[in-house]
């Protein structure tokens, strides 16, 4: 059976109700609150799919200015926002490892500091470093 989201005109309260297609429209809805019918159906959240070549191009046009990079390394915090948005925008996944450093960066933390305490931060999956 569907679950559909609810709001109360009256008190404010968010709920959730569970009918049946046959129910849905026809079925009077109450807020479990303060027993109002003043409801209504909440705007859902919408997600807009971008294509790689999207993602790429507004990362590009984010960077396209030399001066959006200058000082990073003076600024640990916007360098963490960087590395956060630009992971965000290229979808993949990334190792457990990135997501401490850049938590650590938005924390302010120096990023020679974080290298130091993770020694084998950069090293191949094997646990050694690949010969080329």
């Amino acid at each position: 059976m569907p679950l559909y989201d609810y709001i109360c005109l009256e008190c404010g309260t968010r709920f959730d109700i569970h009918l049946s297609y046959s129910e849905y429209g026809k079925h009077p809805v109450s807020c479990p609150t303060c027993r109002s019918q003043r409801v209504r159906r909440p705007i859902p959240r919408v997600r807009v799919a971008k294509s790689e070549d999207s993602r790429m191009e507004s990362l590009a046009s984010d960077f396209s200015d030399p001066s959006a990079l200058a000082g990073l390394e003076d600024d640990p915090q916007s360098m963490g926002r960087m590395l956060r948005k630009m992971s965000s925008q290229l979808g993949e996944q990334m190792p457990s490892e990135f997501d401490e450093v850049v938590d650590r960066l938005e924390q302010g933390q120096n990023p020679d500091e974080i290298e130091k305490s993770m020694p084998d931060l950069g090293e191949a999956e094997g646990g050694g470093e690949e010969d080329f």
